[in-house]
């Protein structure tokens, strides 16, 4: 492609990003996706009717977020229950009969909450998301020539095989789908094999692989030469100690993708994640409880919630959905220079836990354990004697030293993990110290709780 030095992938529309002048666009085409949707979708159609609009009767933003309710996963079990499990009447209640007949390729979410959430990739949606991840990739460094190995799990996950898919428009780049599936040994053995130079994959994945590298190859994990890590699904290229380290020991730069449609510039310092779609998706963001509208101001924190303008092609940011995950945005100009507002993910709402009534997110844990890698080597669970939310306080926590760690070093370092829980997330845990390596390490997502109530 001509001109790789320039400063975005879409030097027409990613400079008008977060402008005014993208809000009008944005207003226009939402009154031509709601009428869409209320033609072509039973799911919301039916959400219209009962809020008692019509897509005419929305003229405003201000008119949208009045008029129809949030709808999440609560809404899509309640189908579930009237279908029963045929996902192909789930398919065409939520999205309609004509983008079920687009339907190219099925993957579904991780399933780490219950049941797996089917994630249809229309023809349409994948050609939305070729554009949209070919602004992420570019703004990542990515450029002809690369070759990125793919190591989100590959079986049926969204974050996967469709990855082959989104990057096909981007010139001269080899995809290398190797899997989590395939174990540390064998992702290191194949990134070494065919030259890999980008990694994607979960951050616990990326840390276990420099554990790993020494024993299966020889040799430290900078050796290989990966010059980027794109990660995602699940906190950990934005927590600062983690960040550090990753880019320490691979020699390379680390960016956070995923939970929207944006990913994080390369500013020194963790700035959020670019929202790189206006022109694709409408963003909102809500109070966990009350689900009113919250201010896009610099420093918001809320559900992030989407919808769909090109409604086509849309998959789950539909009309006013969400996952449920909390995000925190920004809006000043971000000193990378690039376009976009940018946004953080605090937790998931379905994640939060209460002790004394003060909300816990294991993302906010983890950061916490992560800021002492000379102490800890990240790897801790949280345990559950009751289903959460609340937690009968103290919160218990297993946690693993690090190699070289005393017995007698214990008590000082656990006075600081306290002193750092308390100032920072308001609770005062009790502590059940590892050996190193002494916890499961995970290739896919890793699962913080252990819940043994379920045991009993």
């Amino acid at each position: 492609m001509e001109n790789t030095d320039r400063q975005y992938w879409n030097m027409d529309v990613e400079p008008r990003l977060n402008s005014p002048e993208m809000k009008n666009i944005q207003l226009e085409k939402l009154k031509k996706a709601l009428a869409w949707q209320y033609e072509n979708t039973p799911f919301n159609r039916k959400r219209l009717e009962k809020a008692g609009v019509r897509p005419d009767d929305i003229q405003s933003f201000d008119d949208f977020a009045a008029a129809i309710p949030v709808a999440g996963q609560t809404e899509i079990r309640e189908i579930i229950t009237e279908v029963g499990f045929d996902m192909d009447k789930l398919m065409i209640e939520l999205f309609g009969q004509e983008r079920f007949n687009d339907l190219y390729l099925l993957t579904t979410t991780s399933g780490t909450t219950g049941i797996p959430t089917p994630y249809p990739n229309f023809n349409a949606s994948i050609a939305d998301a070729q554009e949209i991840m070919s602004r992420a990739a570019w703004r990542m460094g990515i450029r002809p020539g690369d070759r990125i190995g793919l190591c989100f799990g590959l079986c049926m996950h969204a974050a996967g095989t469709p990855q082959l898919l989104w990057y096909k428009n981007f010139p001269g780049i080899m995809m290398i789908p190797i899997g989590a599936e395939a174990g540390t040994e064998k992702i290191l053995q194949f990134i070494q094999l065919f030259k890999v130079n980008v990694f994607t994959g979960t951050p616990s994945l990326a840390l276990h692989l420099i554990e790993r590298c020494p024993e299966v190859l020889n040799m430290p994990i900078k050796n290989l030469g990966i010059k980027t890590l794109i990660l995602g699904a699940e906190p950990g290229a934005g927590i600062p100690e983690v960040r550090r380290k990753l880019e320490t020991e691979f020699g390379a730069r680390v960016f956070d993708a995923g939970a929207g449609y944006g990913c994080s510039c390369d500013h020194d310092i963790y700035q959020g994640m670019h929202w790189l779609a206006d022109d694709y998706a409408y963003y909102e963001l809500v109070d966990p409880e009350t689900k009113a509208p919250v201010a896009m101001e610099n420093g918001a924190t809320g559900i992030m919630v989407g919808t769909s303008l090109n409604p086509k092609a849309a998959v789950w940011f539909d009309m006013r959905f969400t996952m449920m995950d909390i995000h925190q945005v920004f809006t000043d100009p971000c000193p990378c220079g690039k376009s976009g507002f940018r946004y953080k993910i605090v937790g998931r709402a379905d994640d939060m836990l209460k002790v004394k009534g003060v909300p816990v997110y294991p993302a906010a844990i983890e950061g916490v354990i992560h800021s002492m890698p000379e102490h800890l080597t990240g790897a801790f669970r949280i345990v559950l004697d009751e289903p959460p939310p609340r937690i009968v306080p103290p919160m218990k926590l297993k946690v693993e030293y690090t190699e070289g760690t005393r017995d007698t070093d214990i008590p000082e370092i656990e006075k600081q993990l306290l002193e750092k829980m308390h100032t920072l997330l308001k609770i005062r845990p009790s502590v059940e110290w590892l050996k190193p390596n002494t916890l499961e390490r995970s290739s896919k997502k890793t699962p913080f709780l252990e819940k043994t109530y379920e045991e009993k």
